[in-house]
């Protein structure tokens, strides 16, 4: 019977954690879950309207691998200024045998990397494969982790960036260039960063910021920002022209890139083509010509989370790190 908890903090799990790593153990949650094999209620959520804040908590079970856990986890826009992180996070893994906690782990950084690890499957299974140029909406984590997965899966030639922040955007520049190898150009407009093959947007924003005009056919995106209801980034119009791929339609719905305009009845449900997992399952498809527009609603789902976090649990147990807590 267990009898301690392993802790691993953000310094454990950022040495154990890499993007190669965390690309694999996504794209087979997605797989699982397009195979109809996990177990995932949608997230919960507390709204903290006063502090401008949201808590969720976000269970899963992977059946085939037999991994459980919880992840609990804030979105608070304002907490730059405080010099806190937007998003904080904390991940439990539980034994599937007794249900007694194995693991607890900080899942700041966790977060970040499943996040852009997702957008990095989407960009392998949904984007043209001649896919060169990349441009970003947003400079923030999310906007760095999109960049280390979608530089895995394929050769970027071009990277263009804005922000609300010259600051940001430069910080971005200077940091991921280091990163990658690659050059990246800042620019002023978003409508500038739209002229490329693969748009990512990671912003919190309420109202849509890329328009239908900007986006040419062939052009895939990864829409990151919109993870709450309210949340949109992209011109409804896109996503009547586009085949829509989303992470999870019941929690999508919800709160993705969708939410506002399914409630405004601007889209229906059938405007949805399917979610990421029936694709890289094979079951259905995601881009059929070069000519599609492809937009991947990306919420973040539980079973990234965990199947994440396992990974991170498991090397910890072969290179010996962590904290060992007596539970009894």
């Amino acid at each position: 019977m267990e009898n301690s908890i392993l802790w691993l903090n953000k310094n454990d799990v950022e040495s154990l954690l890499d993007m190669k790593g965390t690309l694999k153990v996504v794209e087979e949650a997605f797989r699982q879950h397009g195979l109809k094999k996990v177990q995932m209620p949608p997230k919960l959520y507390l709204f903290f309207k006063k502090h401008n804040g949201d808590l969720r908590t976000m269970p899963a079970y992977l059946e085939e691998q037999d991994i459980t856990g919880v992840k609990i986890v804030n979105v608070h826009p304002d907490n730059p200024k405080k010099g806190l992180p937007t998003v904080m996070a904390l991940v439990i893994l539980n034994s599937t045998e007794t249900g007694a906690p194995i693991a607890i782990m900080d899942g700041t950084h966790l977060t970040d990397m499943r996040t852009g690890a997702a957008g990095g499957v989407a960009v392998k299974h949904l984007a043209r494969k001649n896919s060169k140029t990349v441009g970003f909406v947003g400079a923030g984590n999310q906007a760095k982790t999109q960049l280390l997965a979608i530089n895995e899966v394929i050769d970027i030639e071009e990277i263009k960036v804005t922000s609300i922040s010259e600051k940001g955007t430069l910080a971005f520049k200077r940091e991921m260039e280091k990163r990658t190898g690659c050059d990246i150009i800042p620019k002023r407009s978003i409508k500038e960063v739209c002229d490329c093959d693969i748009l990512v947007t990671t912003t919190p924003s309420r109202e849509p910021i890329v328009k239908d005009e900007w986006i040419s056919e062939g052009t895939h995106i990864n829409a990151i920002g919109a993870d709450a209801p309210g949340k949109e980034e992209l011109d409804p119009m896109i996503l009547k022209r586009a085949r829509v791929v989303v992470d999870d339609i019941p929690q999508a719905s919800h709160s993705g890139e969708v939410n506002v305009p399914l409630s405004k009845k601007i889209i229906t449900e059938k405007d949805i083509c399917c979610e990421i997992g029936e694709v890289v399952a094979g079951r259905k498809k995601g881009r059929t010509k070069d000519s599609d527009i492809t937009v991947f609603d990306s919420t973040g789902l539980a079973i990234q989370d965990v199947a994440t976090a396992d990974l991170v649990y498991r090397k910890a147990l072969k290179e010996n790190m962590g904290i060992k807590l007596q539970q009894f």
